[in-house]
């Protein structure tokens, strides 16, 4: 039986985002499991997180530092440091940081998806600023992936 020893933080290589406000890396490749999950490790800037949007794999967040306002199949509901929370395939889902400073989070995504060439074309798409929703999913559609409408909003006086 092979195994792989997760390295060490640093060593991973970084992909930004700056149109949403992330930084993350791959943790576990899905070729290290037969493509049963993958983990990734995500920074989120303040105020910011992704478009709502739905895909088939179930989702599993970890909430490493910060505090954050979630939406799953319309309904809206915290998540602060040591909360999990746990996304269905095929649920519309956003988040977006609460916190006056860079928030994280752990995430295992099941079954994998190839998510540093997800992030790295997502990344591309979004470089010169947010394309229409149309443009998005045409990207998303090679992944299964729907964008359903814009990030949510930090309510006001949070």
């Amino acid at each position: 039986m092979q195994y792989q020893m997760s390295r060490f933080i640093g060593s991973d290589p970084t992909i930004r985002i700056p149109a949403i406000g992330l930084s993350l890396r791959v943790r576990v490749q899905p070729s290290v499991n037969d493509g049963k999950f993958c983990f990734i490790e995500t920074t989120n800037q303040p105020g910011f997180g992704p478009p709502l949007h739905r895909h088939p794999e179930t989702e599993v967040f970890r909430i490493l530092e910060g505090r954050y306002l979630f939406e799953v199949d319309g309904q809206r509901f915290y998540a602060d440091e040591g909360d999990v929370v746990s996304v269905p395939g095929g649920s519309a889902h956003a988040f977006v940081n609460l916190s006056a400073a860079p928030a994280r989070q752990y995430i295992l995504i099941a079954p994998a998806m190839d998510a540093a060439r997800f992030f790295t074309g997502l990344g591309e798409k979004l470089a010169n600023g947010p394309p229409s929703i149309e443009a998005l999913n045409e990207f998303g559609m090679a992944w299964g992936v729907e964008f359903l409408g814009p990030p949510i909003s930090a309510p006001k006086g949070n």
